[in-house]
């Protein structure tokens, strides 16, 4: 189903007279519904706090222009009348009490996927702009790997973390959703023109200012609570002791969403907000996509294959034996006695020890005594070291 024109009209006149969020609009329209709501904020028949929020707009009439400049670069006003409206993701807002989670009055679209679909399965991405080489490898790795995995990335399009959780997607072959602090309309920023298109093909660009919108500080702060609502989780890859990342990791939170951080370097101070969310409750640390997924994704089917541990040669050998494995030199031979004595061990288990060591390929025999084996093939990149009796 479509919203019929009047209802869109409607909605794209509300979202160019208040600066969003807009909660006593946002509870204003609930009530009354769009053409209602549109009619009293014309007439500036509204209480005090929706006054407040329309007052220094409500004489402008941009919607029909501002419709026609979405068409003009294949975009769209998606309302909440609207099929595709994504209600389930959205509903975290009016369930959430906070006023500055106030839910989008509309969402203007940029691509020609449908975007319910595109916010079942997702995890937004975030970060620093001036991110490490170290941040960067970590976001592109986890927007490749959850995308592999039938997860859409969703981010801020900014330059740094951002950039490169797009990138990751995209390489995989998966969709990616940018949800920007102006209009659709504008590459922000302008050095990420040509990613923005390739998401534009690939995924969707959204966001809740009207076309002709311009970038301004206190707006990239209020799309995060976007960014974190349209996902089921956010991973926040590296950010500083104050950031905007942490900001949208703390909406995800009052959200009812996952929330995890990857930990970084101890010393690097682009890894000390992601640190600090480490310490908060509710906070999970992630290293891999697969980890992100099972954070994220349905219980008993989207679980992480554990690490396998690094097997040693060494590791299956009784402890006897790995205590004459321990004495034995590569460089150097030595007789059973005194293999006995370095051990202390009774020169029988010794030479039972040497025995299942020659056998394993971990000891030979010389003229002038036993030795350990020189590393074979099969246990190439294999550690011997520090068995400890195990």
């Amino acid at each position: 189903m479509m919203a019929s024109d009047e209802v869109r009209l409607a909605r794209a006149y509300l979202c160019g007279v208040a600066e969003p969020p807009a909660p006593a609009l946002a509870a204003l329209v609930a009530v009354v519904g769009p053409l209602e709501a549109a009619a009293r904020v014309r007439q500036g028949q509204v209480p005090e706090r929706v006054a407040k929020e329309t007052g220094a707009r409500c004489a402008r009439e941009l919607a029909a222009e501002q419709l026609r400049a979405a068409e003009a670069v294949g975009a769209r006003l998606l309302v909440p009348e609207d099929d595709d409206w994504p209600l389930a993701a959205l509903l975290a807002f009016s369930r959430s009490g906070y006023p500055h989670l106030a839910a989008p009055l509309a969402l203007w679209v940029r691509g020609t996927k449908p975007l319910a679909p595109l916010t079942e399965r997702s995890v937004a991405v975030v970060g620093s702009r001036a991110c490490t080489g170290y941040g960067s490898h970590v976001a592109n790795s986890l927007g490749f790997g959850v995308a592999e995995l039938g997860v859409t990335v969703f981010s801020g399009a900014a330059f740094g973390i951002d950039g490169a959780a797009h990138r990751g997607a995209l390489s995989a072959g998966g969709p990616t959703v940018a949800v920007l602090a102006c209009g659709v309309d504008i590459a922000y920023p302008a050095g990420h023109h040509r990613l923005l298109a390739q998401i534009v093909e690939e995924g969707l660009v959204v966001s809740e200012y009207p076309p002709g919108t311009t970038p301004a500080r206190h707006r990239f702060l209020v799309r995060n609570r976007v960014i974190a609502g349209l996902s089921a989780g956010t991973v926040v890859v590296e950010a500083g002791w104050r950031s905007g990342s942490r900001r949208t990791a703390s909406d995800a939170l009052l959200l009812g969403r996952s929330v995890m951080a990857v930990p970084g370097p101890v010393t690097s101070a682009l890894s000390v907000g992601s640190h600090r969310l480490l310490r908060e409750p509710g906070v999970t640390a992630v290293t891999t996509a697969a980890e992100v997924v099972e954070e994220i994704g349905r219980i008993g089917i989207d679980l992480a294959e554990p690490s396998a541990p690094r097997e040693r040669p060494t590791d299956n050998l009784h402890h006897t034996t790995a205590r004459v494995y321990d004495v034995l030199d590569q460089r150097s031979n030595g007789d059973v006695r005194r293999l006995g004595v370095e051990s202390g061990l009774p020169v029988e288990l010794v030479r039972a020890a040497l025995g299942e060591l020659e056998l394993a390929g971990l000891a030979e025999r010389t003229p002038n005594g036993w030795r350990r084996a020189p590393a074979s093939p099969k246990h190439a990149g294999k550690s011997v070291e520090g068995c400890g009796g195990a």
